[in-house]
């Protein structure tokens, strides 16, 4: 390894952010957009998760990474953590529910306020930890018990640091707006009022802000359908440089987790004045379009509106009256029938042109956590979807693509949603395990979405299709906001924008202001507030990482030149000066989006982990879903958890990892576990701290040497996804609420990390076996009550 005296002075120090791992180590995401650059156990002693740091290059590890060595911490990230209260031999610490913060908080005798052993409680840190000392706080607020009632909600809009409370001046001028459409609201806009639009959302939905409404017409001598999407008009009430615009701003998105929803906007907006409730009146934007029989869209307009919608309609009322002419849905909607004739027959051509035009599908079964009245899992079941999803998805579609559209045609800067194509590393590593399993993608170094299309057509019928199509999902990129246009590929759309959530979506109430401005001939220039913290973290690779880049880079020129009263160098001839402003939206906005998500999975992960305590010692039916150098996924049938065997579980062999065959192979036995194995596992752990369960392998169908290709496995003993009635007996379960100090280190708990990490200190093994004692206590009722709004509709045109 090279020494720091031996680097020249311009290779020496750069900037970036420190994310850590659980298992000790981290990496330092440099600003400039370069190679992640590692950092050992020893080196984060010195600095916490997303601290801003200079770092300086030594050399490469073992890997053939840059390794590198702190200089100085520049920005302390974590002001408050949020952890649970423990006595390790005599010292008060507060371990971090973010694994990682891999920095216990010591806390004085005076700091620890009312808080009692083993509470979740937030911590002020007073002093941070360097390479001779520990990190310092004092509790600042008690949230409560590890297992009550919403508590995992609690942890992880604080662990993510996802806002989750109004302020003052916002819940001022909520109150203030009206609880009514008023008559000066109506100046300039068309009135709807006699058209019969309808809302279709899930049974459960509480705020519904979009509304459709479709009838036969003939444009010039061409049979149409005209269709009119009706979006609630939210930047009426949300203005720019107002406390709502802001709030709105900082949160990006509306975060959903079971049984609660943290809004981007208060409930008076969100529930309330932007809900197209039945019997009301209410404000719109709409898209009004004539598409063709072939599913072409022949004309379109926006304008601002009043609507009245006339029913409230969920997905299953639809789909009976549908699917049963004479059934008693269809007697109780006969009214408004015929325009859900109309509405199903506009689909079924949009959905053949979706296939004519490409557009990848895929057959993902999403579930759908139903709890008790205390937020306890009773169970987990597929969300079942009917063509009444399907119907308002495509209407969606094609109101976001006219909005696209109509932005692109003005010329107009906005933000687009941006799906980029597979990257070559990705396509390779797809192609390699197509072609063992005797498949192959079109369209050479630059597949279209038609090639895809082709492929899971093709995957569909086959035993191992859903191994397959988890494939290939992994090997697309993930959508993200942006100014510049670069088209859907996954939806195969040349332009396309979101325009139809801005109730909980921030692009798509900038998409309404653009729109609105263009209307007007006043073009739209969106102003960053400086107290509001943009979220411009970089994603680990792809064109995401690029934007994140060059948004940090143009957002800390436009700082500097605030504070020096300087002037940004101009933008080349014919650019817009804004850009740099839409691209920090874009980014920022992307960033929201997945820290909502990451925030969502925590919880679904925590609540699995709790409901599977119950299970430990059971035996399932389950599927390989993901294969890695220190295990296998599994999911278990009829359960829907997912959990990891350990490549120590399965015998006695060593097991090489192919990467491209996505499979572990026995050297000595010429085993192999592949995606898409059928297996028969024993709940053996559960992890509630680190979310993570653990199984034993107890029967397989993996194939030896010799054995026939086919993959058609057959049907395990009590392979019902039942649970096996020999279950661990309850006194075998650790059941003292209060911290106990262990008798040693846990084996298990440093094999769930997967790399088992050699140099884990004493004080950390510790306290895996303390919190997996803790993790095994009787079951108490977890949740929240209903919140203001139900968990988000699973239509993936919403999601796109």
């Amino acid at each position: 390894m090279r020494k720091a005296k031996d680097l020249l002075p311009r290779e020496a120090d750069r900037q970036g952010t420190v994310q850590g791992h659980r298992d000790g180590f981290g990496f330092v995401i440099p600003d400039d957009g370069g190679e992640d650059i590692f950092l050992s156990e020893k080196e984060m002693s010195r600095a916490m998760h997303g601290d801003k740091v200079n770092v300086r290059v030594l050399g490469t590890d073992r890997r053939g990474r840059p390794e590198g060595q702190i200089v100085d911490v520049l920005v302390h990230a974590n002001k408050v953590v949020i952890g649970r209260l423990l006595n390790e031999s005599g010292v008060l610490i507060v371990a971090p529910e973010d694994k990682r913060i891999g920095h216990d908080i010591l806390i004085p005798p005076k700091g620890q306020g009312d808080a009692k052993l083993g509470q979740v409680v937030s911590v002020e840190i007073i002093d941070y930890p360097d390479s001779y000392r520990q990190a310092v706080g004092r509790v600042i607020e008690v949230l409560g018990e590890i297992d009550d009632p919403g508590m995992e909600i609690e942890i992880a809009v604080r662990k993510y640091g996802v806002p989750h409370e109004f302020s003052n001046a916002v819940k001022k001028e909520a109150a203030a707006l009206p609880d009514t459409v008023q008559q000066s609201d109506l100046e300039g806009r068309v009135d709807l009022r006699d058209v019969p639009l309808v809302t279709i959302d899930g049974a459960d939905a509480r705020d519904f802000d979009d509304a459709v409404y479709c009838e036969s017409v003939m444009y010039g001598e061409t049979k149409a359908w005209r269709l009119i999407v009706a979006i609630a008009d939210v930047s009426h009430y949300v203005k720019p440089g107002q406390p709502l615009d802001d709030e709105g701003l900082l949160r990006a998105t509306s975060v959903y987790f079971p049984r609660r929803v943290i809004p981007m906007l208060p409930e008076k907006i969100s529930n309330g004045l932007c809900s197209l409730n039945p019997g009301v009146d209410r404000l719109c934007m709409v898209c009004d379009s004539v598409v063709d029989n072939n599913g072409v869209v022949l004309a379109y307009q926006f304008y601002p509106a009043v609507m009245h919608s006339a029913q409230r309609f969920t997905y299953d009322a639809v789909w009976e009256t549908l699917s049963n002419s004479k059934g008693p849905e269809a007697t109780r909607y006969a009214e408004l029938r015929p325009l859900l004739v109309n509405l199903y027959s506009l689909y079924k051509i949009l959905l053949e042109a979706r296939h004519k035009r490409g557009a990848i599908e895929f057959e993902t079964t999403e579930t759908q956590i139903i709890s008790n009245e205390l937020g306890k899992i009773l169970r987990i079941e597929p969300r079942l979807r009917n063509d009444a999803h399907r119907l308002i998805e495509e209407c969606m579609l094609t109101a976001n693509v006219c909005a696209a559209d109509f932005i692109d045609k003005n010329k107009h800067l906005s933000l687009y949603r941006v799906h980029a194509e597979p990257s070559e590393e990705k396509l390779v590593t797809l192609r390699q395990v197509l072609r063992t399993s005797s498949l192959s993608l079109g369209g050479g170094e630059k597949p279209k979405p038609k090639d895809y299309a082709k492929l899971m057509r093709e995957v569909k019928e086959r035993p191992d299709a859903n191994m397959l199509q988890s494939v290939v999902l992994r090997s697309m990129q993930q959508a993200m906001y942006q100014p510049d246009n670069e088209g859907h590929f996954g939806l195969a759309y040349p332009a396309y924008s979101h325009f139809t959530s801005p109730i909980r979506r921030y692009p798509d109430l900038l998409t309404h202001r653009v729109i609105k401005s263009i209307l007007a001939k006043k073009p739209y220039v969106p102003v960053l507030p400086p107290t509001i913290p943009l979220n411009l973290t970089l994603p680990r690779k792809g064109k995401g990482r690029e934007n994140a880049v060059n948004a940090k880079k143009s957002h800390h020129e436009a700082k500097e030149a605030s504070e020096n009263g300087t002037r940004l160098p101009k933008l080349a001839k014919g650019a817009n000066a804004a850009l740099p402003i839409w691209g920090q939206l874009g980014v920022h906005c992307s960033s929201n989006e997945r820290r909502a998500d990451e925030a969502s999975r925590d919880v679904e992960a925590w609540l699995k982990c709790y409901y599977m305590r119950d299970h430990l010692g059971q035996e399932y039916a389950g599927t390989v879903t993901g294969v890695a150098s220190f295990g296998l996924f599994v999911q278990l049938e009829n359960l829907f958890v997912e959990g990891m065997i350990h490549v120590t579980e399965l015998g006695g062999d060593y097991f090489q990892y192919d990467e491209a065959r996505q499979e572990l192979r026995g050297e000595r036995s010429g085993i192999r576990y592949r995606l898409g194995e059928r297996v028969h596992v024993l709940v053996s752990r559960v992890d509630l701290d680190a979310r993570k369960i653990e199984f034993s392998l107890v029967k397989s169908t993996a194939q030896e040497p010799g054995a026939t290709s086919d993959r058609r496995q057959t049907v395990l003993v009590r392979d019902t996804g039942r649970p096996n009635k020999k279950s661990a007996p309850r006194k075998g379960r650790a059941g003292n609420k209060e911290p106990q100090k262990p008798g040693g280190v846990n084996v298990n708990a440093a094999k769930s990390a997967g790399n088992l990490g050699a140099n884990q200190s004493k004080s950390k093994s510790t306290r895996s076996a303390v919190t997996v004692a803790k993790s095994s206590k009787s079951a108490k009722p977890v949740g929240k009550t209903a919140g203001t709004k139900p968990p988000v509709r699973s239509t993936k045109a919403r999601r796109k």
